[in-house]
């Protein structure tokens, strides 16, 4: 994490109390039920993942600051091409509206950021990342830190304890190709 996207420098954080979602408890409102019926997007799997990123860094009118920095974009692009980060796209006539990354290892996906130029696109993505999770039998599903956009999806916090011991297990499993 940066302090700013200005900023060359990164920190590593470790909070108290971790955000989850929990896969097999996963909840999709309703209302963005009947707007997912819509099909309104076209949904791919890395197929940009430099755009998502950069998209997720640049600051908005609801997030004037961001904690994605150069240095930050440049290792997560690394670790794509290395083949352990990934994206969940939202397009549009061949527009991409929104997204979101993470990185995969073991049985674990660690949510890294989301955007949405298009009403519910990330919301869309992120409901498509946790229906792929399930189907190639992912266990976990950090997101870090909890927010109430996401607490509308079954996100909880649990202690660092508890994280702990789920993440040991997650990573103590054979390791799930993302794709």
């Amino acid at each position: 994490m940066a302090d700013s996207a200005n900023s060359q420098d990164i920190s590593w954080i470790k909070p108290l109390r971790r955000g989850i979602i929990p896969l097999e408890t996963f909840h999709t409102p309703k209302r963005l039920k009947k707007y997912i019926r819509r099909e309104l997007y076209d949904i791919r799997i890395n197929t940009a993942f430099e755009s998502v990123i950069s998209a997720c860094a640049q600051k908005t009118q609801k997030r004037p600051t961001t904690w994605i920095n150069m240095t930050i974009q440049k290792a997560y692009i690394d670790l794509f091409y290395m083949g352990y980060a990934h994206t969940i796209e939202a397009w549009k006539k061949d527009v991409l509206v929104g997204g979101l990354y993470g990185v995969s290892l073991g049985a674990v996906f660690f949510g890294e950021s989301m955007f949405s130029h298009m009403e519910n696109a990330s919301k869309i993505c992120l409901t498509h990342l946790v229906k792929h999770l399930k189907k190639r039998q992912f266990l976990l599903l950090d997101i870090q830190f909890i927010t109430n956009h996401l607490r509308q999806f079954g996100a909880i916090e649990i202690t660092h304890v508890q994280y702990a011991k789920l993440l040991e297990n997650a990573l103590k499993h054979p390791e799930i190709s993302f794709l």
